[in-house]
């Protein structure tokens, strides 16, 4: 019968160290009351109605050995002396609390309990089962309830994260919202799988559990997410990288110089500002040439009508005329000049009418004075041609018998021949008309001074025809003379009459 006893005690505690693996939380102290006096208790480690830890050598206790069924009791750490409250601990790992005088009556239903060894319908309180455990019966809520075994166990709304869903925890067996009162200001929380995730919503950022601010785009930049030597600039919500001036390479990277010495550059430049650039914008001073580049320097030179060091400023010999000396009074392109030099011809003269120069040739020569000078000739009378328009000129004398230049109007011109001769009204009969003749380039009557005395002209084909008058013979170019009778007159009008056949004839 012994033995018997001790096998089925074995059996349920099995059964209950099998009940109560499953979802028990860990345990700390327990104080098992000996003999059901409140103030006789002893201490162990492990939760009494499940077992004892595996491989603890200093509990000293089996499951056999629990010959009582007291509820396991520990203290307060922070009001231990408190003797008001008692702490009461279940199967499960629950404690509860109640007061001195609940636990009197907890004592004295244990007490009561002590003195049965079977389990009744009446021995456990409402929802609670009744187990032999070391020949004793013990009292324990049904599993999902929870409460005091010997009264009343009520069901719980859940045991852990499993029974909630999903958007839901298990504490305190009640399923809860997990993100009440857990991010921070401006957070915004999701449950996902019973765990609360903070988050910052957009637009914001910082700790989503200590609290969110409004998110400012120049953040993108801090801390730079570029590499050394550049410059970080959010451009549309995105942060950009740009290499510093005189910096190039990589932004992402890092920026580096585009050089450090002249030998990272070719030889027509130079490593000036840490660039490779063309020595003469830099190494030539103030109005200074550079006429090329020799192993990275440049050679500088003064421009013309400049003095000084080429490498540090050149300066102009002048700004005006007045900075000019009498010898050199003309300022030509910032230097001192003298306006006749290597102005005029051989020979020439040259003087000086403010700082215009004027070049003439000696009284006893002749020339173009910016070419040359020559000694006077007879032909340099007419050259250049000192007469008139459509005048000719020859080499002659005054009247004081010096050579001087003679003109005279070309052929077919006639006027003055000084000043200009104007082309004649004709050159030959032929452009006068019948009655008329060329005379000194002019259409006149032929018969003015032709013929004699008492002769009678008359102008026929370009000529002056000379007759004696009536009454009078002789020779009608020099005289005719008058004579008496009418022979004579008959003769006259003979000869009037053969001439004037003649010239029918000859017409």
């Amino acid at each position: 019968m012994w033995v018997r006893s001790m096998l089925l005690a074995a059996f349920l505690v099995l059964l209950l160290e099998t009940s109560g693996s499953v979802g028990n939380p860990s345990y700390r102290q327990y104080r098992i009351l000996n003999n059901y006096y409140p103030d006789n208790y002893r201490t162990v480690y492990v939760n009494p109605y499940v077992g004892q830890p595996v491989g603890c050598t200093t509990c000293q206790y089996t499951s056999t050995r629990y010959t009582s069924v007291s509820p396991v009791r520990y203290t307060n750490p922070v009001q231990e002396d408190d003797d008001n409250k008692v702490y009461i601990t279940d199967k499960y790992g629950r404690t509860t609390v109640s007061s001195a005088s609940h636990y009197s009556n907890y004592i004295s239903r244990y007490s009561a309990m002590g003195q049965s060894t079977v389990c009744t319908s009446s021995t456990c309180g409402q929802n609670a089962q009744c187990s032999m455990v070391g020949g004793r019966p013990v009292c324990s809520c049904f599993r999902g309830y929870m409460g005091d075994p010997l009264h009343h166990c009520r069901k719980a709304e859940c045991l852990d994260n499993s029974e909630c869903r999903g958007h839901q925890t298990c504490k305190n067996e009640h399923c809860v919202d997990p993100c009440a009162d857990v991010c921070g200001p401006n957070a915004k929380c999701e449950t996902r799988n019973h765990i609360p995730i903070c988050t910052c919503p957009a637009g914001y950022t910082g700790n989503p559990l200590s609290g969110c601010r409004r998110f400012d785009p120049s953040e993108l930049c801090h801390p730079s997410p570029c590499g050394p030597n550049t410059n970080c600039e959010v451009v549309n919500g995105t942060p950009t990288c740009k290499c510093l001036s005189g910096y190039h390479g990589s932004p992402l990277a890092g920026c580096r110089h585009e050089c450090e010495t002249n030998s990272e550059c070719g030889s027509n430049l130079a490593c000036v500002d840490f660039k490779c650039q063309n020595p003469c914008q830099t190494q030539c001073g103030i109005n200074a040439e550079c006429e090329g580049v020799r192993s990275s320097n440049a050679v500088c030179k003064c421009p013309r009508g400049y003095y000084g060091n080429p490498y540090t400023s050149c300066q102009p010999e002048c700004t005006s005329h007045s900075d000019c000396p009498r010898s050199k009074p003309a300022c030509f392109y910032n230097s001192c000049k003298n306006p006749c030099d290597g102005v005029c011809g051989v020979g020439a003269n040259c003087e000086l009418r403010d700082i215009t120069p004027v070049c003439s040739c000696p009284r006893d020569m002749t020339g173009d004075p910016f070419v040359r000078c020559r000694p006077f000739e007879k032909r340099d009378l007419c050259e250049p041609n000192p007469c008139g328009e459509n005048a000719h000129c020859e080499p002659g004398y005054d009247r004081y018998n010096k050579e001087r230049p003679v003109c005279t109007c070309l052929s077919g011109y006639q006027g003055d021949p000084l000043r200009g001769c104007i082309r004649g009204e004709c050159t030959e009969d032929s452009h006068c008309g019948d009655h008329r003749a060329c005379i000194n380039y002019k259409c006149e009557n032929p018969c003015v001074g032709q013929c004699g005395a008492n002769a009678d002209c008359t102008p026929r084909r370009h000529l002056a025809v000379c007759t004696c008058a009536p009454g009078y013979n002789g020779d009608a170019l020099i005289n005719c003379y008058k004579v008496s009778g009418a022979a004579v007159t008959r003769r006259y009008r003979r000869f009037v009459m053969d001439f004037e056949k003649n010239a029918t004839k000859t017409d």
